[in-house]
């Protein structure tokens, strides 16, 4: 995960789920490297649930032509 200076300030729950998740977080500071908070030793902790594959499955997503009728709008339904 990347975060920013002003990330820590807001979004610090972010940057703990990523730790929690044993990610490396890289600090940046106007877009450069400044240093890494790496995670403590200790056991990983991810719920499958949470991983971005099982949500694909979820029941309450559109299907794909769903989602490109709606983005395609009224100017492919004109024609």
């Amino acid at each position: 995960m990347k975060a920013t200076v002003v990330d820590l300030k807001y979004k610090m729950k972010n940057v703990l789920e990523a730790l929690k998740k044993r990610e490396k977080v890289t600090l940046l500071y106007h877009g450069k490297v400044k240093g890494f908070i790496i995670p403590a030793d200790g056991k990983k902790t991810v719920k499958v649930v949470t991983h971005p594959f099982f949500k694909m499955a979820d029941k309450k997503t559109k299907s794909a032509e769903q989602q490109m009728n709606e983005l395609r709008g009224s100017r492919f339904n004109a024609l």
